[in-house]
């Protein structure tokens, strides 16, 4: 199974790769919106990801 970050990351090359195909403005910055917002949720999926590993080894780490 693929982890969110990495499906969000992969989600935002994509819109990288039509956002530099794209001939029309306007729709090259709704992919480059796009990048944004999916390199953001990767981020903050990666965040929640390390908060979660850390939380569990304090709970492994004390008992």
């Amino acid at each position: 199974m693929t982890s969110p970050a990495i499906f969000y990351r992969e989600r935002a090359q994509l819109a990288q790769a039509e956002a530099e195909t794209a001939s029309l403005d306007n729709v090259r910055e709704r992919c480059l919106r796009a990048e944004a917002a999916w390199t953001a949720m990767a981020d903050r999926a990666e965040r929640t990801q390390q908060l979660r590993d850390k939380r569990e080894a304090a709970v492994i780490s004390r008992g």
